[in-house]
């Protein structure tokens, strides 16, 4: 470049030079000098005046003006930087084009929207999904074609990590799963996926467990009272029957625990159970359970005790609350060796309010802690024979704490015991009122 540039540099001086002599052969140098300058100055403008032609005039932009000199190696060096900066584009442009088929392809809906909301792009399932047109719904912001309170809560939040689940405002019978991601300057990338199979599955299955739940309790209900009654009079029956009808009403018991469970869960599953949502004493409330739990332990003579009590009460339904952290407590008791030690406590900090049961049982091997409120689950089956569990006790915590706003932590290790933390937020706390 510098070489090319010194030569047409030489090229202008040699050109002056010769209108210079020209001038000296009639006497007048300076003005030959001058005529030179202004034949230069007048033929650059002509060329400034052809580039600008070029580069306004959009039909000419594949054919670059000729020229001879500097002008002439500019116009050939914007012509290619043009041919390649259109090349690019219709790379990008096909680009383009392939991710939104690909996109349109999708089942799922997608949807583009800036950091305030403002539909910027959406494929087709989108527009079978939600409903959104092009010619109407183009820039509209989205809280206000989706008018549902959780999506644009859910929307403001910023706090994407679960997915929001409602129906469609433009088909209701259609169930949807919104699952949101930031890019960008807090764009955001929307995917409606239709999960209405999966909820009428769901829906399913809550019935069948209801109901079948429901239509056993009343036959299980009178089998239990005929043993009840065999085996109050089991000195009247010959000993060979006493084992069998004693098995027979251990098991027994052990069903109706089981369907009083399953009915239970169901219900605070299905919302069938109306939440009070008033101010509950917990410290009365763990009192009567812990009471509770020594006398399950009867000779085992656990060490349980209340560490913490802090006098804040908390809101919500007091049944669904003493389910949950009966649960735990009496977990702890049937888990922990005979003599062991077990410690509860309520207590409150900026972030809510927090029940904690330690206990210095066998413990959990952590591969199982992501699995244990799933329903049936059993990290040792072999525990349950002996304790009489029915695989869902964690399962009515897990419901019971969402029902709360509220999450369940485990921390445990295999031989070095397990505690259990409900975590409610903040908003569910009240103060302790005094009579």
């Amino acid at each position: 470049m510098e070489q090319t540039w010194s030569r047409y540099l030489g090229y202008t001086l040699a050109a002056l030079a010769g209108t210079t002599l020209i001038g000296l052969y009639f006497g007048y140098p300076l003005y030959g000098l001058f005529a030179g300058l202004v034949l230069y100055l007048l033929w650059s403008l002509h060329q400034i005046r052809r580039l600008a032609q070029w580069l306004s005039d959009p039909d000419t932009a594949g054919e670059a003006p000729q020229s001879i000199g500097i002008w002439g190696d500019l116009f050939e060096r914007l012509h290619k930087l043009n041919k390649n900066y259109l090349r690019t584009q219709d790379e990008l442009r096909t680009r383009i084009d392939r991710i939104q088929e690909s996109t349109n392809a999708m089942r799922d809906g997608v949807i583009m929207t800036n950091a305030r909301g403002a539909l910027e792009w959406w494929n087709g399932s989108a527009e079978h999904l939600l409903g959104f047109r092009r010619s109407t719904d183009q820039g509209q912001y989205i809280y206000n074609l989706i008018r549902t309170p959780a999506f644009k809560a859910y929307f403001d939040s910023m706090d994407y990590r679960e997915p929001l689940e409602l129906h469609s405002p433009a088909k209701p019978h259609i169930h949807l799963q919104i699952q949101i991601s930031l890019f960008g300057n807090n764009d955001r990338l929307i995917v409606a996926k239709d999960v209405t199979r999966l909820h009428q599955l769901e829906q399913m299955r809550r019935d069948f467990v209801s109901n079948v739940s429901h239509e056993m309790r009343t036959p299980l209900t009178v089998i239990s009272g005929y043993l009840e009654t065999l085996v109050d009079n089991a000195d009247d029956l010959p000993p060979k029957w006493r084992r069998a009808i004693n098995t027979m009403a251990t098991q027994s018991f052990r069903m109706e625990t089981l369907i009083s469970d399953l009915i239970l869960l169901s219900r605070i599953e299905t919302g069938d159970q109306t939440e009070n949502n008033e101010p509950t004493d917990i410290g009365r409330l763990i009192t009567q359970i812990c009471q509770d739990a020594q006398t399950l332990s009867g000779e085992n003579q656990h060490d349980i005790r209340l560490e913490a009590i802090s006098p804040q009460q908390l809101t919500g339904d007091e049944n669904q609350l003493r389910s949950a952290f009966s649960n735990l407590i009496f977990n702890a008791v049937k888990y922990t060796p005979a003599k062991g030690r077990i410690r509860v406590s309520w207590f409150t900090d900026h972030k809510g309010g927090h029940l904690s049961v330690k206990d210095t049982g066998a413990g959990i091997d952590e591969v199982h802690i992501p699995r244990l409120t799933e329903r049936f689950y059993r990290a040792d089956p072999s525990r349950h024979k002996d304790t009489g569990g029915t695989g869902l006790g964690l399962a009515i915590v897990k419901h019971v704490l969402i029902n709360h706003d509220g999450s369940l932590e485990i921390k445990s290790r295999f031989g070095e015991g397990s505690e259990f933390i409900c975590h409610f937020p903040a908003e569910r706390l009240a103060s302790q009122t005094t009579d």
